[in-house]
């Protein structure tokens, strides 16, 4: 079986967010599984060296010209880059004053034919789209391969005026939306199926005011619309071969846990005590709820509890944050990101927040169950679907829910695992969380059978 599977981002060649490691995550597992697996991603970096073979494609007047570049990467595998007018920048969505491109929706409308171009042209078994970047390759494809379309974050949906109907192919007129054009709704309608990044998420997203007014589309998908949890690359994030971390550990021997921790301690230079550590690895946006700490911050000595932020984004929770940092020696904000850095902080994290206001998956309270570390979430998403609270499921559970999402909440959740972690009765939490398998391997199976589904 082979598959075209189009996204616009793919670790380690081009990583904004969880699209990225997402892709990668799946497409090797794909390939593990004996799936051939055509990977189509824009050119940003305009490449020129390790072509191996080009590719013209025929795209309309207004989208080309456009070629395919195969490259082989030494971690990624074999790639299909996309080089089409606009695609090449310095970053994928947005300028360096942080503003989007102006041009995004043309940029990746050009992309969409460029793909829709390549399957005519290869002629695969199945056709995979992510997102509204890749979304109006089936305007263009008429008849079309069985399509899968998956949704990471309904937020983007790339709409614009109408203008665009008259170009983007012979079956424009599903993605007219109130007077303009969106690729996210037209994709939807037309795909084969539409799959959300976790089966929770799916309830979510088809109930009114939920689904960023793509609700009465998505509930018309009926049993067409499911949900696939994400899962995460497991040796990338694994505790017992990690080279970033102080001291390597794993469920059978978590003495390395405990110099993980020490080692974060020192490095920011905080209260050396045997309170807990909680660590948040992070967006400074409002989807990921971090201003919720603020208050936290200021009743750390009460609890008691450390602290540590790393992330960026909005300026203002930024210096709300480093102010903070200033005034308190149980707890430390880095600004920025810093992948060895987010290793060492979920290695010597006890506790890791993730007051999320919208998480359609979510990857990092994975990641911190991975190395021990008990999340505290919110209900919603894919967190609902992997952190089963620990008062409401006593021999399952995996972390704190919220009761809703505040800051009274958050601490209110603080004090409950304070006390739910006393003593030893932390390792024997750490050891059922580490025990879970959230590698690929089950979401790639779920996906090849539906692969299977709608080609025959």
């Amino acid at each position: 079986m082979r598959i075209t599977f189009a996204t616009a981002e793919f670790s380690p060649l081009v990583t904004v967010g969880g699209l990225a490691a997402a892709s990668a995550g799946l497409v090797s597992a794909l390939r593990r599984s004996g799936i051939d697996v055509d990977v189509l991603l824009p050119d940003y970096s305009s490449a020129t060296d390790g072509i191996i073979e080009t590719i013209e494609l025929d795209v309309p007047i207004w989208a080309g010209p456009a070629v395919v570049k195969v490259v082989d990467h030494p971690q990624a595998g074999r790639i299909h880059l996309v080089d089409a007018p606009g695609l090449a920048r310095s970053d994928p969505y947005v300028q360096p004053n942080g503003q989007g491109w102006l041009d995004n929706t043309d940029r990746f409308m050009r992309y969409s034919a460029a793909i829709a171009a390549y399957v005519r042209l290869s002629q695969p078994d199945v056709l995979h789209l992510n997102d509204w970047h890749t979304a109006t390759a089936l305007a263009d494809l008429d008849p079309a391969p069985p399509t899968v379309l998956s949704l990471h974050n309904l937020a983007y949906q790339g709409a614009t005026g109408g203008d665009w109907l008259d170009l983007i192919g012979p079956r424009s007129r599903h993605y007219e939306w109130w007077g303009g054009t969106n690729p996210l709704s037209g994709a939807i309608a037309l795909a084969d199926r539409v799959i959300a990044v976790s089966p929770y998420h799916v309830s979510e997203i088809t109930q009114e005011g939920q689904g960023f007014g793509l609700e009465e589309p998505l509930r018309a998908r009926g049993n067409t619309l499911g949900g696939i949890l994400n899962g995460i690359d497991t040796t990338v994030w694994n505790p017992e071969q990690d080279p970033h971390i102080a001291e390597r550990f794993s469920a059978a021997d978590l003495a390395g846990k405990q110099r993980c921790r020490q080692k974060v301690v020192d490095e920011f230079d905080l209260a050396d005590d045997n309170s807990l550590l909680a660590v948040a690895v992070t967006r400074l946006t409002d989807q990921k709820g971090i201003d919720l700490v603020l208050p936290l911050i200021e009743l750390l000595d009460e609890i008691p509890l450390r602290l540590v932020v790393l992330g960026s984004g909005d300026r203002m929770l930024s210096q709300k944050l480093s102010a903070a940092a200033e005034r308190s020696d149980r707890f430390a904000f880095i600004d920025g990101y810093d992948e060895a850095l987010a290793h060492r902080l979920i290695a010597g994290g006890d506790l890791f927040l993730m007051p999320s206001r919208y998480e359609p998956c979510g990857l990092t309270q994975m990641q911190a169950m991975r190395y021990g570390t008990i999340p505290i979430v919110t209900a919603v998403g894919g967190l609902v679907d992997t952190v089963p609270d620990l008062d409401a499921h006593p021999r399952t559970g995996r972390g704190i829910v919220m009761s809703d999402i505040s800051s009274t909440a958050l601490v209110s959740a603080v004090h409950r695992v304070v006390r739910r972690c006393a003593g030893r009765k932390i390792d024997t939490l750490r050891k059922r969380v580490m025990s879970i398998d959230w590698s690929w391997d089950d979401p790639a199976s779920e996906y090849i059978k539906i692969y299977r589904d709608i080609s025959n």
